[in-house]
This record gives C-alpha cells, structure tokens and sequence, in this order.
C-alpha cells in the first residue's frame, strides 16, 4: 500500500510504526518503547519524521471512533441517541446520566483504552525522536527535532483534554517505564496540557495547516493556540482564552469557509477555517486503497438511506434544538445542521420518510452528498474529513471573553452571525454569544454540553443531571478491575512534571 506522504500528513501508516499499533490498550501493564525492535537507523535524520506521521494515523484512528463519538456528544440537549430503542442502549443511559449502567459499556472502555493506547504510542515516539537528536548537528535539523516534537505533543496534549473532559480526574503517563499509574487532580491535567501546548505554540510554524509545505493539515502553532484557548475556557482563564484567540485573529491568516453548507463537504476540506481536522482519503479511485474513519460517518447517516447516502441513525438532532433554530429564524444552518427525512436535500439527494421509532432528522454535519462521493465508493462519508476546531470557534471564544472582561464582543460575533445570514448584533451579551455558541456548533463535538457545564445551567436545561456527580463519566469498570487505584472511593494523587 503506498500514501502520499507529501500530500496526506495523516495518512502515513509507516513500517516503523506499526509495532507501535500493537500497544496494551490497559494502564495495567505499560508497553516499553517498541521502536528498538523495528531496527531503527538513528542516524538516518531524513526518516527523523516516520515516527510523527505514525502518531498521526494513530491519533486519527483513535479519534475517529463512532463509539467515543457517542460518549463525547450525546449529553447535551441538541442530540438524541438515534438509532433504534434496542440498538446500542447505553448511549440512552449516558444521555441521561445513568452512569451505573454504562460501566461496563464497551464504548466507554474502548474509549479509555484507545486514547492511553495513543499516549503510549506518542510517548515512544517521542523516545525515537530523541534518539534521532543524538545524531544532529545543524540548526536546522535541531529546528526540525523541535517541530516534530511539538507535534506529537500536540496530539497527546489534545488525547488528555478529551480524557480530562469526559472523566475528570484521569492518570498522567508522563513516559512508558512509569511504574504506578494513579488519577491525577484535574488541576493537574490541564496544567501539564497547558505546559505542553505552550511548548507547541513556542515550536510549531506560524502557518494555516493548510499552509504546512510537504505535510498538508499537519498542527500548527495556531491549531495548539486554539486548543489552548478552549482548555483556558474550560478553566475561566478568561485572559489567556483572550490572549490565545487575538493571536489566532491578528495573524490575519483565517478567515470563515463562505458557504456554511459545503464547509462540512468535500468542498470544505482543509479550508482557511479549518484548525485541526481528521484526514481521510480514498485517492480519488472509486476501489481499492482507502483510508477512513471507523464508521463515524455511517454512524451517523440515514437509516432506511439509498446507497450511499445511508447509515445508523445515531446521534440525531433533538425536537428541542430544531424548535430553538426555526424560532431564531435560521435558515443557513438550519439547512445544514439538520438532515430532514421525507426530503431532498439542496445537493439533490433524497432522504426517506422515516419508519416507526426512527428519527426524523439526523446530522446533517456528518453529510456528504452523492455527488461528492467518488463514483465507485459506496460507504457514507467516503473520501471527506471530520472537522475538528475550526475559526468560528475562535472567533466566539473571543467575543465571549471580551464581554466576560467588559469588552465589546461584537465584532468577532458577527463574523459569524454574517457568514449564516443573520443580522448584526450591537451590545452584544454573554447571553447572545452563548446562543450563537448553541447554533453554530451544534452536533459537533459535545460542545452543547460543555457549554452548559462550565456556565452553570446543565441542571436546570438537562434531564438528569445532578451538579458534582454528573460532569464526569465513571472509569470504566474493567479498569478498576485491573488497577485498584482508579476506583472511585481513591482520591488522586497531585503530579510534579516540571
């Protein structure tokens, strides 16, 4: 199988990397540097990226996953689980916040087990590209040496916020010899995430990923500053979320997709929007090789679909967030952000009316229509990416901060206001920039739900949710089977990494 390196930085499944796959998925028995049995030349500094480009097609796998999607999204009020009553019903019980029913729920330590699986491998690839720095000589290669780590730390510091998010406190595998492995305080999580993307933001280049020469949609320093200013934002580190957003916004280098509908499309991929997206490809060949995610799109698609516009079901839009568009008088994202059944969409594809206990509109976030789809392909989704941070995101961060540091936000949420056709705001307010927030990230990422925690309504908007019990899912069972000290009733122990 050969991938186009220069073209597709994500998809390089390399030689070298392929012990790395094979990693424990447990924190039980943690795996040594397996790089050494791949008989690596380290002084070989123009394979000094294999190990890199390895990390990223793990990273992209593990993300990708349509059961850690379910975990991530389905807390909030703008997603239903979809699907059939019977099919997959613990995404009901995680929805509703009936933790004790989803412990041993496969997803949930699948989940666990992939991001550790990929700490472990980013760990041992960071361990390969020391051994590489042993051997430079020149600026240039030292320059080299620090960006590639940078990226690998990237990738981990993102695999950490998606643990700290979903279950609080989580343990710090700092390297792969570590002996005891215990949960870490969240404080602790996110200092060490802001310590690593410090490093990124001081290493990366100053580019677009979309810009990156050789490595097209490679992280760049300003993918790291967004994600610095989302955990910041997580935290009420107001400032740091302004200081991190106005660097992204005055670098000039942004701007928003203009057609809000394609943006999510084939179209749309790697746009000057797009921060950090998940990178899929067929090669433009309708059989054969294919790189694609692990049925996140199918996940999501139409049931009762025509082929190949067709899928699960999961994940559907709630009567609730359709009922908040249409009262707002959106039409832009409303076309785009709901998939109607019984209704043929602006690309020309026809959605079935749906049966008896299926949804009646799904993600339409996660569609791509017929027309894109590289003739001879027959998997929903084939060929598109799944968009991670994008501008938009900045752009309301900023505004959000600015108000909350009795700034003007207006300017900034307009922007995006403007690109889905609604009118300006002047004076705009917390309250305004949180709806926006509502509307233009809806069914992406659990932003919904986040959103609702960290500002204090989640207990009054969602059903079920009890404020200091609900914000975190629970270890997975089979983790505390394995290892005692993530049981519940053991408090973390505080981590040194400096």
């Amino acid at each position: 199988m050969k991938y186009r390196i220069r073209k597709y930085v994500l998809l390089g499944v390399l030689p070298a990397m392929l012990a790395f796959a094979s990693c424990s998925d447990y924190l039980h028995k943690l795996p040594e540097n397996t790089v050494e049995a791949a008989a690596v030349d380290y002084t070989q500094l123009g394979d000094m990226y294999k190990p890199v480009s390895g990390v990223y097609a793990i990273a992209r796998a593990k993300h990708s996953s349509w059961g850690t999607y379910g975990l991530i999204s389905v807390r909030g009020d703008d997603v239903d689980k979809g699907g059939t009553p019977t099919d997959q019903p613990e995404f009901l019980s995680a929805k509703l916040f009936q933790y004790e029913d989803i412990k041993s729920f496969w997803a949930l330590d699948g989940t666990w087990g992939s991001f550790y699986n990929l700490i472990t491998i980013a760990n041992a690839a960071l361990e390969s590209l020391d051994k590489y720095a042993e051997n430079i000589t020149t600026d240039a290669d030292r320059m080299r040496y620090r960006q590639y780590t940078a990226e690998v730390r990237f990738l981990r510091a993102f695999t950490y916020f998606r643990l700290v998010t979903l279950w609080g406190t989580v343990p710090l595998l700092l390297d792969n010899q570590q002996l005891q492995v215990t949960k870490a305080p969240v404080e602790d999580v996110y200092r060490y995430i802001f310590s690593e993307l410090e490093y990124c933001i001081a290493n990366l280049p100053a580019l677009r990923p979309n810009e990156q020469p050789d490595k097209m949609g490679a992280v760049t320093r300003y993918t790291a500053l967004a994600l610095y200013a989302k955990a910041n934002l997580y935290r009420e580190n107001w400032q740091a979320v302004l200081d991190a957003t106005n660097k992204i916004i005055g670098s000039g280098k942004f701007s928003l997709y203009g057609d809000f509908y394609q943006l999510f499309k084939i179209p749309g991929k790697l746009s000057d929007e797009s921060l950090f997206e998940l990178q899929f490809t067929d090669f433009n060949t309708g059989s054969g090789d294919i790189v694609s995610p692990d049925q996140w799109f199918v996940f999501q698609g139409p049931m009762n679909g025509i082929s190949p516009i067709q899928g699960w079901g999961f994940m559907s839009p709630t009567d609730e967030v359709r009922a908040y568009f249409h009262a707002r008088g959106e039409t832009v994202r409303d076309t785009t952000t709901f998939l109607l059944t019984n209704h043929v969409t602006p690309s020309g594809d026809s959605i079935r009316a749906s049966l008896p206990g299926q949804p009646t509109a799904y993600n339409g976030k996660a569609y791509t229509p017929s027309d894109q789809i590289t003739p001879g392909r027959t998997e929903y989704g084939a060929n598109n990416n799944i968009r991670i941070l994008r501008y938009a995101d900045v752009l309301l961060m900023n505004a959000e901060v600015k108000i909350r540091l009795g700034q003007d936000g207006d300017a900034p949420l307009n922007l995006v206001r403007a690109r889905a056709g609604m009118p300006a705001i002047t004076g705009a307010t917390l309250e305004d920039v949180l709806n926006e927030r509502r509307v233009e990230l809806a069914l992406e990422w659990g932003n919904r739900f986040f959103d609702l925690v960290r500002t204090g309504q989640a207990a009054s908007v969602l059903r079920g949710f009890v404020p200091g019990k609900s914000e975190y899912y629970p270890i997975p069972q089979n983790q505390v089977d394995l290892n005692e000290n993530l049981a519940d009733n053991v408090e973390p122990t505080p981590v040194s990494f400096e």
